[in-house]
């Protein structure tokens, strides 16, 4: 399992390096269960435990079965992250409603010390980001830290309070494999909410 995300990251972490594209990656197909395919590149082979704004402990591999739209962000952040927020909830008022049930929004903390469950719950009821399409996770530091290389999302403590970070909004299949990434703030979503839609729709 610790072979697979290592794999996964080095990859993600090249290809994103390269050029400001969505990683295109080469799938293998291994059968984790009886009923199940899932690419070895998935992110449902990730063992971390995360929790979520209602306090319920999950596992990537929960989340299993919707697209899932995630960006990493911390709730004390008044730079970058209250952007990021505005987009993935523009992003999600651009699926079409036919699509909307397949998918999942996901916000993933990076500053899993201050963002405790009961901070991400006021923090989603502030933001309008209520419902069980709106997932918002923290974990260890540790898994944080693998989580956001997966992801390609680079990010460090510059101060008590503040950290500098990547922008990027990713899109998963079903699968949990990567389909999609948008970088930066203020940019299109037309790919992303395309990508969304065709994947629910799949």
């Amino acid at each position: 399992m610790k072979k697979l995300m290592i794999a996964l990251s080095a990859i993600l972490l090249i290809t994103a390096s390269c050029k400001n594209e969505p990683a295109k990656l080469e799938q293998k197909e291994v059968l984790v269960d009886e009923n199940q395919e899932i690419s070895d590149l998935s992110i449902y082979n990730l063992p971390a435990k995360w929790t979520t704004q209602d306090g319920k402990d999950i596992e990537m591999i929960d989340l299993k079965g919707d697209v899932l739209v995630m960006v990493m962000i911390y709730t004390s952040c008044k730079a970058a992250c209250p952007r990021l927020v505005a987009d993935m909830r523009n992003i999600e008022s651009r699926v079409p409603k036919n699509t909307k049930q397949n998918v999942k929004y996901v916000l993933v903390s990076i500053d899993p010390t201050v963002d405790t469950p009961e901070t991400l719950k006021a923090f989603s009821i502030e933001n309008q980001m209520v419902g069980d399409k709106w997932v918002f996770l923290r974990s260890t530091e540790e898994n944080t830290r693998e989580f956001a290389a997966v992801l390609a999302v680079n990010y460090k403590r510059i101060d008590p309070v503040d950290f500098s970070h990547s922008n990027i909004i990713s899109v998963f299949n079903t699968k949990g494999e990567l389909a999609f990434q948008q970088e930066g703030l203020g940019v299109s979503y037309d790919k992303t909410v395309e990508t969304i839609t065709a994947e629910a729709n799949k």
